[in-house]
């Protein structure tokens, strides 16, 4: 099992984005120091839900921070990117790592973000899987060019090529970064599948609801001819919450008195580009979900929770919002006890 955190450079009421730009990358290298496996950086626009506009720029940031820790993006929005250019990125910090970055994407939401970056609603609305063969390609292959509906150019060459990293790469898949989707429908869930990439599934899901994607995932990608292998080492990763205290009530409070200021500045702050209606989630039911769903509370019931959602779904690789109190101090706490007091409960 693999456990990491999953870091949202969130902007909490009364505090300035330096402070929860200062919080994100404190709380990526205390994860290290904690024995965490993975740091995941979200990446978000104009809004103070998370005030990281480029998550692979902060990944470029924490790897250099860090030595043993994977980094990844969670997830690095691609209608609003070209594929190429990301690619690049992604190369460069694989070779430069060693192998510890893991590039995910995803196809965001219709956000002004599309007006701003000149990219358009069809890039949200049909784009993506054109956008993510172009991305694969170029993660793939030693030349790429292109004759799309979107992206047309000439051959030219990979440059720098992932597999030319001086460690030699794993023997159970392809040169290169891993890449992983985020997947929040049957559509997206089918996307990844027929590629044979695995799934980033949000933390407003339950168990059961992820078990269903996966499953369906299985299902479409051997459906696409995947190899039955390729299929059963799918490396699926959850998303969700944790908050480690002594008692169950301690954890939920924190919670509950941070996170609903949060949500409702951050998530109201999102404009349509084409003006439609998006109903926003309540801030405290939301939150209260969350704790129902998700580690929060002692170890003990923290490492269950954990194995449960394994068992239940067969995911073995979680990301986990560990800033959900809003502070430094109890952020910091909260990743050193998932650390010494959780892991080791998980074997």
């Amino acid at each position: 099992m693999r456990v990491g955190a999953f870091i949202l450079a969130a902007q909490f009421p009364g505090q300035g984005q330096g402070e929860a730009l200062h919080r994100a990358v404190r709380s990526a290298e205390v994860a290290e120091e904690a024995g965490l496996d993975d740091v995941w950086l979200a990446e978000h626009h104009f809004v103070p839900y998370g005030v990281c506009p480029n998550a692979v720029t902060l990944a470029a940031l924490l790897l250099g921070r860090t030595r043993r820790i994977g980094v990844g993006t969670a997830v690095s929005v691609l209608p609003t990117q070209h594929p190429v250019a990301l690619g690049e990125q992604a190369a460069l910090l694989h070779l430069t790592s060693d192998g510890r970055f893991t590039l995910g994407v995803g196809r965001g939401g219709p956000w002004v973000d599309l007006e701003v970056f000149g990219s358009g609603l069809a890039a949200y609305d049909h784009g993506f899987p054109e956008s993510l063969d172009l991305l694969m390609r170029w993660l793939r292959e030693p030349r790429v060019g292109a004759q799309g509906e979107r992206y047309a150019f000439r051959e030219v060459a990979v440059v720098p090529r992932p597999a030319e990293a001086l460690t030699d790469p794993d023997e159970s898949g392809p040169p290169g970064p891993p890449v992983v989707v985020a997947c929040t429908s049957a559509s997206s869930v089918r996307t990844a599948a027929e590629r044979g990439l695995p799934m980033l599934l949000g933390m407003h899901c339950g168990d059961e609801e992820k078990a269903e994607m996966v499953a369906l995932w299985r299902s479409a990608a051997l459906e696409a001819g995947r190899d039955g292998d390729e299929v059963a080492a799918a490396g699926h990763v959850s998303a969700g919450v944790v908050q480690v205290a002594d008692a169950r009530k301690a954890a939920t409070e924190t919670l509950t008195k941070a996170m609903p200021g949060w949500l409702q500045q951050g998530l109201g702050a999102h404009v349509t580009v084409d003006g439609r209606y998006r109903a926003m989630r309540d801030p405290l039911a939301y939150t209260e979900l969350l704790c129902g769903l998700h580690p929060v509370g002692p170890p003990q019931l923290c490492a269950d929770r954990l194995a449960a959602t394994s068992e239940r779904t067969g995911i073995t690789r979680f990301a986990l919002l560990v800033e959900g109190s809003g502070d430094l101090a109890a952020t910091e706490e909260n990743v050193r006890r998932l650390g010494a007091e959780v892991l080791p409960q998980l074997g």
